[in-house]
């Protein structure tokens, strides 16, 4: 019996759009970190799917808050309007990048990465400094929220505390946390920097989705 035909959709990749099968797919986002691609049925399906957000169809899970009622009503719900970041890193690989998105409809800001032996802790410093950063550049006062209390921690002290040992391999995310922490010293910014509660409201929505 033949196998049914499927229509693919890649949303993030080399030449986002809509494909007839899985090689042409698969040459748009192999190789590549931070894809977003699904199969559909039918052309229809997937026409429609192309015209939306992939958080619509990629990844989306139920998320049940891990938290009693009387704690959900005192953190309420997170202020969408706003600039969510986030670390992650690739076991395989040995390497970790970074990213920044508006929180209400996860369009990405920003991306940095991949750097060579890094920590998760680093990116989560550098993703909160370059949103502080681009804020100040373009004049927008949003909140900025992180998952991250050791990041969050660092950049109240203006400071990086990593226990990272310091080598070649490196050397190139260490020099921009010293440049981060370098522009911690020597700018003010009014944006508040505030905790996302994931057991409250899921993951934040700069999340790899890679847990």
């Amino acid at each position: 019996m033949a196998a049914k035909k499927k229509w693919y959709v890649v949303w993030e990749g080399r030449k986002p759009g809509i494909y007839t099968s899985w090689a042409a797919c698969e040459a748009q986002v192999k190789g590549l970190g931070g894809t977003k691609y699904k199969s559909f049925p039918t052309k229809g399906s997937a026409e429609k799917a192309y015209g939306e957000h992939h958080s619509e169809h990629y990844g989306k899970k139920k998320f049940e808050p891990s938290l009693t009622k009387e704690q959900l009503a005192k953190l309420g719900k997170p202020i969408m309007i706003s600039i969510s970041v986030d670390g992650a890193g690739n076991n395989q690989k040995g390497t970790v990048e970074y990213r920044g998105v508006f929180t209400e409809t996860v369009t990405e800001v920003f991306r940095k990465g991949p750097f060579q032996d890094g920590t998760n802790n680093l990116v989560e410093f550098l993703a909160l400094v370059h949103a502080l950063a681009w804020c100040k550049k373009h004049k927008i006062e949003y909140p900025i929220y992180s998952d991250s209390r050791t990041a969050m921690s660092w950049v109240r002290r203006k400071e990086c505390r990593s226990k990272k040992a310091r080598s070649n391999k490196n050397k190139e995310i260490y020099g921009l946390v010293d440049r981060a922490v370098h522009w911690l010293k020597n700018n003010s910014y009014s944006n508040k920097i505030l905790k996302w509660e994931t057991k409250a409201w899921g993951e934040i929505p700069a999340d790899y989705g890679r847990k």
